[in-house]
């Protein structure tokens, strides 16, 4: 390889380096957390759904999770509905 082909490559392999560590790592760091939170849920979470409903879970059950809204109210909803825990 010359240097005149390696002067073109040059650029091409930086912007490969540079969108792999401003867009490819954050996003893989962004989807770890989100599983090891969705793994970790238990009874007494305070979450929030990615519908935007505020509950607490009452039962995990696998893949689905009942949640309590409040004055009696109550729903199952998948684990992957979870789109966060609230305080």
């Amino acid at each position: 390889m010359n240097a005149q082909a390696l002067q073109q490559l040059l650029p091409l392999i930086i912007i490969f380096v540079l969108f792999y560590f401003f867009l490819i790592m954050p996003q893989q760091k962004k989807q770890k957390e989100r599983k090891n939170m969705l793994a970790n849920l238990k009874k007494g979470d305070k979450v929030i759904t990615i519908g935007g409903i505020y509950g607490t879970i009452l039962d995990i059950k696998d893949e689905e999770l009942v949640l309590d809204l409040g004055n009696g109210i109550k729903i199952k909803v998948a684990r992957s509905a979870i789109g966060g825990l609230r305080e």
